[in-house]
């Protein structure tokens, strides 16, 4: 994915159609100068409506378009015609949208399945035509309902990844090469941090043409809970992971307490996400023979499983890719 083209957060302003009004009418033909009452209903204001498109991966295509306006419903007829309902407007987002209104900072629904339709702001019904309220004590009603007003205002959509394996780990502790090593994603890969500031989506193939989706995911640093480094626009990513890959080189200082510090930010920013599966990858094995790694394995921690790869000599990735299948399908 291009960062160019990777979108993730959209505000637009969004106004529904109003209701058309209803007509106060009465029938008249040559046959009849003084009729009963004829007038029809106002059509419905039009909807904005988000449907889910799982062929897009980025709400790149919503970024510059800020207003958002849908037609309102015309008003009721004679004869008893209803008038026409605005026509809706139809967003199309990536699966993991989630909609919120501006405003509160209040979570309206997601958007998780392809075609599924959600309303993001509601078009007003049309009014009553005066021929609804005709009755035996009021045979000549001179009256309609009004359309029922618009509704407009300010929404977020924030893209959440839908992926079955999130990379965790500190800037520059080997994610984007292990990506591109099992998949065919080609991300910017460097020997320095923050190399990736966005998402990028690999899958990977498993044995007996099975396969699952990898998500290389910006690095953590301590204090992204508080929206450090890259924050919560990481973090968010995170949620819609199926199982969690915590990614540390094996020529850290301390294997086990960068492990606790990120899943410590976890737990800050999402406790829930402490309930995910994961695993424990020590990355660039090449640097480290046997016997180190033998005495590191004593020092990591216990309630984890763990695995030791070199993507640089592929090493170990297919014990880690199996490991993987199983907590996946555990």
């Amino acid at each position: 994915m291009e960062g160019s083209n990777f979108v993730d957060y959209v505000k637009i302003f969004c106004r529904s159609g109003a209701g058309g009004a209803g007509k106060v009418g009465f029938r008249q033909d040559k046959l009849t100068a003084k009729g009963g009452p004829d007038g029809g209903d106002g059509g419905r204001g039009a909807h904005i409506i988000l449907r889910g498109n799982s062929q897009l991966w980025t709400l790149l295509h919503l970024k510059y378009r800020k207003h958002i306006h849908a037609e309102n419903g015309e008003n009721g007829g004679s004869a008893r015609r209803t008038g026409a309902s605005g026509k809706d407007i139809i967003l199309e987002v990536p699966l993991g949208t989630v909609a919120k209104d501006a405003e509160h900072d209040e979570v309206l629904f997601e958007i998780t399945n392809d075609g599924e339709e959600k309303i993001l702001v509601k078009g007003g019904r049309g009014g009553l035509g005066n021929y609804n309220f005709k009755s035996p004590t009021n045979q000549t009603p001179r009256y309609a309902q009004p359309g029922e007003p618009l509704e407009e205002g300010w929404k977020i959509l924030e893209l959440k990844l839908l992926a079955d394996v999130g990379l965790v780990g500190f800037p520059n502790a080997g994610k984007s090469t292990l990506l591109s090593v099992v998949s065919a994603a080609k991300p910017e890969i460097a020997n320095y941090p923050f190399t990736t500031l966005v998402p990028n989506l690999g899958i990977v193939s498993y044995k007996d043409d099975k396969s699952f989706v990898m998500a290389d995911l910006p690095g953590i640093i301590e204090g992204a809970h508080e929206g450090k480094g890259l924050g919560h626009r990481f973090l968010r990513h995170i949620e819609r992971n199926s199982m969690l890959l915590f990614l540390i080189p094996v020529d850290c200082n301390n294997i086990k307490n960068e492990y606790e510090i990120l899943l410590n930010e976890l737990e800050l920013y999402n406790p829930e996400l402490l309930h995910k599966p994961r695993l424990l990858v020590i990355t660039k094995c090449d640097m480290a023979d046997g016997e180190l790694q033998k005495l590191i394995k004593k020092e990591l921690p216990k309630k984890i499983p763990h695995v030791f790869i070199s993507s640089w000599k592929s090493t170990g990735i297919d014990k880690m890719k199996e490991m993987i299948w199983n907590l996946l399908n555990n």
